[in-house]
C-alpha cells in the first residue's frame, strides 16, 4: 500500500496479516487501520493493535445497526407475508422454495 494509506477491514479478519500490519503501523509507513474482524476472534487482550492509536477495532458487529435490524425485520415480514400469499420468498437460498 502507498505511504500513508490508511487499511480498511470489514470481510474476514484472516485476510489481513496482523503481524505485518503491526510492523507497517509501528513504522509509519501505515497512516492507520480500521478493522472489523481478526485473525483470532475475539482479538485477544494482548494485541498489539489495541495498543495502537491509530486503530480503530470494532466486534466484528461493524454492520449491525438499527436501521439494518430495520431493513432485516421489513425483509422477514415481507417474506412471511409472500409465502402466506402462496408466493416464493425473495432471495431464497439453495433453490428451497
Amino acid at each position: 500500500m502507498k505511504p500513508g494509506s490508511i487499511l480498511i477491514n470489514a470481510a474476514r479478519g484472516p485476510i489481513v496479516d496482523e503481524e505485518a500490519l503491526v510492523e507497517a503501523l509501528l513504522s509509519g509507513h501505515l497512516g492507520g487501520a480500521a478493522l472489523d474482524g481478526y485473525a483470532t476472534e475475539p482479538l485477544p487482550a494482548d494485541s498489539p493493535l489495541r495498543k495502537l492509536e491509530n486503530v480503530v477495532l470494532a466486534p466484528h458487529a461493524g454492520g449491525a445497526t438499527f436501521e439494518a435490524d430495520a431493513r432485516l425485520i421489513e425483509a422477514v415480514g415481507d417474506n412471511l407475508l409472500r409465502v402466506l400469499d402462496g408466493l416464493p420468498p425473495l432471495n431464497f437460498v439453495n433453490g428451497v422454495e
